[in-house]
């Protein structure tokens, strides 16, 4: 059987998951062309933050995760995914308690064991070569990228190990303003990067390690622009002016994303596209639920892992009424208006967060988006961009500008000017 037979059976089969508003009405003949370009096209999510109850649980990735997550081999296979970034997410609770590099550590060391368990579906990738060749081994690549730059401890030679280990790109903060960048929902301690934070970001473009902005602020993101001589990359945010949140990036900073060469994930999690509508229930939300985490919030006080869990648990059993999936095609269209066909990804943020669109729930559900695409004109060339191509340019630029800057290194171990 040729592989792109048995690709092709393995997708059909998601047809019967599909929840019935994402089915209907639907035309056949344009979800059969949908499912055709998945098949052929590199599909690649930035952002999944299953990695988390890999670490804590040891789950592999194999059989029915643990609730409330919802990615496993078998799901991303019927996703269609050649490649999936597993997010090494260190809580600010390390920053205080110490730990952080020993947990980051631990979660690299949770991705090499899924794919040491499992290695006919999964195979360890750390350059843009390595995603076209899982597309033919008819694998998943399995890439890290670090989120939040305290997991360094502030050290330049703890990043250069964690590149040593695999990781490829760093988001410069979480939502926590850490000793050299601001973050979008942190403290504004620095205005933007302080003279380490720069170095943080020279010595990412020298490695070849992308530039996550993702999570930082305004003048952070700024800043990364400034000092990048690579493109940079927002792995899991959508567009603020259709959905007006610090994590979502402004039109100039789309624009300015993309004059660099770089492109914008889109994040799937629901507030990130219509805060409008999901602000008012998720905070109608909480308030009900408050007294019920405040409880976990005392018992779990020293245990930050299983409190997020269980926080986790109560959010999912708690859902908000989903979006259509419109509303997240409506920020990639948006970010095409401002940035440019070439400057725009998907970074689901699967399992980091609980609430998505309808047909847009798990990693299962991305050739719905293929769909969706389809149905709004995109040529077959764009969503092959959008899917994954975009994002192979950028990362195979960095590796580039990471050779380049190799070459100038002079005698004595200092860079010398780049042309």
């Amino acid at each position: 059987m040729n592989i792109y037979f048995s690709a092709g059976l393995l997708l059909l089969s998601l047809i019967s998951i599909l929840p019935v508003s994402a089915q209907q009405p639907r035309d056949e003949k344009l979800w059969q062309k949908a499912l055709a370009i998945h098949r052929r096209a590199i599909v690649i999510d930035t952002h999944n933050d299953v990695t988390t109850p890999m670490t804590n649980d040891d789950y592999d990735l194999g059989g029915t995760p643990p609730v409330p997550y919802r990615t496993s081999i078998a799901s991303m296979k019927q996703g269609g995914m050649t490649a999936e970034f597993f997010s090494l997410y260190v809580r600010p609770w390390y920053v205080e308690h110490g730990g952080a590099a020993r947990r980051t550590l631990d979660m690299i060391d949770s991705v090499y064991r899924a794919v040491e368990r499992h290695p006919n579906d999964l195979m360890l990738a750390t350059s843009a070569a390595d995603i076209r060749r899982a597309k033919k081994q008819q694998k998943i690549a399995a890439l890290m990228g670090i989120e939040g730059g305290h997991a360094i401890e502030n050290s330049l030679a703890t990043l250069r190990e964690f590149h040593r280990l695999g990781v490829r790109y760093m988001t410069l903060t979480w939502n926590n303003t850490n000793d050299w960048a601001d973050a979008a929902r942190g403290e504004n301690t620095h205005h933007g990067l302080t003279e380490f934070g720069k170095d943080v970001v020279r010595e990412m473009n020298r490695l070849g390690m992308l530039v996550d902005v993702s999570h930082v602020s305004d003048e952070t993101m700024s800043d990364a622009l400034d000092v990048s001589k690579a493109p940079i990359i927002a792995t899991h945010s959508s567009a603020r002016a259709l959905s007006n949140v610090p994590r979502n990036i402004p039109d100039d900073l789309l624009r300015r994303i993309a004059k660099s060469g770089g492109v914008i994930q889109v994040n799937f999690y629901s507030y990130f596209l219509d805060a409008a509508t999901v602000g008012p229930q998720g905070e109608a939300r909480d308030k009900r639920l408050k007294v019920q985490q405040d409880l976990l919030n005392e018992k779990y006080k020293n245990d930050p892992e299983r409190l997020a869990e269980e926080g986790d648990k109560l959010e999912a059993a708690n859902p908000l009424p989903p979006l259509p999936i419109s509303k997240l095609i409506d920020h990639i269209d948006y970010v095409v208006k401002v940035a440019g066909i070439d400057h725009v990804g998907l970074g689901a943020d699967f399992d980091g967060a609980m609430d998505f669109p309808e047909g847009a729930q798990d990693v299962s559900m991305l050739p719905n988006i293929t769909y969706e695409l389809l149905q709004r004109g995109y040529s077959e060339k764009d969503i092959r961009k959008i899917l994954g191509e975009n994002f192979l340019r950028v990362f195979a630029e960095a590796e580039r500008v990471a050779h380049s800057m190799s070459k100038n290194i002079s005698g004595d171990g200092s860079l010398k000017r780049l042309k």
